[in-house]
């Protein structure tokens, strides 16, 4: 890959983690304020549209061809190969209530998530960044990571519960050990690192910017990403598509996971 685009989504990364950090130690009671309306139709929280900013501010400074797709503007198109997709802030409502588990999140790749070759998730709080590059594996903080070999004895799971829980979260949430962190992007590389043994939104909400490059993370640690059909997770660049995900250190957990929820 260009190295010029790794260094590019780098810096994209990095510059929205000191923005935010800055605006947060600044004006943290104006972070959830609604300032406009996202190309998905949802609001736009002020946190979400400085950090969106930084990024389309950057891809135009530097004169490369990259195309966006983010949250709130939706796809710029500006005549390049590759497309970046971001989702500026994943967390967004733990970011504006001082909850310390939100991310950035960067993935490049051309048309959809299969075709991903670089991702980057920087935990903004703690200044943690998860790097992947397809074939060349995953690392934190520049050490290489990997899933869990076996699943736990006693297994550590992230579920996606309130009001998007489904029969399969609510069943696996009386089972083993669970948590529920709100920024689907770094609980994803919770299980990328060992930390989760699984995690599951059992539901058809997320979209490709909330997870494209947790997903390279994920499967470059040697884990696993499907649907809760049990297909291989893939989806388009857009903001129309929703995905249920399953993101374990073993296929076989996997399988278990679904079984349960097609009974």
């Amino acid at each position: 890959m260009d190295e010029e685009i790794k260094i590019l989504a780098k810096k994209i990364v990095d510059k929205i983690s000191v923005k935010v950090k800055r605006e947060s130690n600044r004006n943290f009671f104006k972070m959830g304020r609604t300032v406009d309306v996202g190309a998905d139709g949802t609001p736009t929280k002020y946190i979400d549209k400085i950090a969106e900013d930084v990024a389309i501010k950057i891809i135009k400074k530097s004169g490369l061809k990259i195309n966006l797709l983010s949250e709130e503007a939706g796809f710029l198109d500006f005549d390049g190969n590759y497309t970046f997709v971001l989702d500026p802030i994943d967390g967004t409502r733990n970011a504006y209530r001082g909850i310390p588990f939100y991310s950035v999140s960067l993935a490049v790749g051309s048309s959809k998530i299969s075709d991903i070759f670089y991702g980057i998730v920087k935990n903004i709080p703690t200044s943690d960044i998860f790097i992947a590059e397809k074939d060349h594996g995953a690392f934190l903080n520049g050490n290489q990571i990997q899933v869990c070999e076996m699943p736990q004895k006693d297994m550590v799971s992230s579920l996606t519960l309130g009001k998007n829980y489904d029969k399969t979260t609510l069943s696996l949430s009386k089972k083993n050990i669970v948590r529920s962190f709100g920024s689907a992007s770094l609980e994803m590389c919770m299980v990328a690192i060992g930390g989760l043994d699984f995690y599951v939104l059992g539901k058809e909400y997320l979209r490709v910017i909330d997870i494209a490059a947790s997903t390279l993370i994920v499967r470059e640690a040697g884990g696993f990403v499907k649907n809760i059909s049990g297909n291989e997770l893939d989806m388009n660049f857009n903001l129309e598509e929703r995905t249920s995900v399953v993101a374990a250190c073993s296929e076989d957990l996997i399988k278990n996971i679904i079984s349960n929820h097609k009974k």
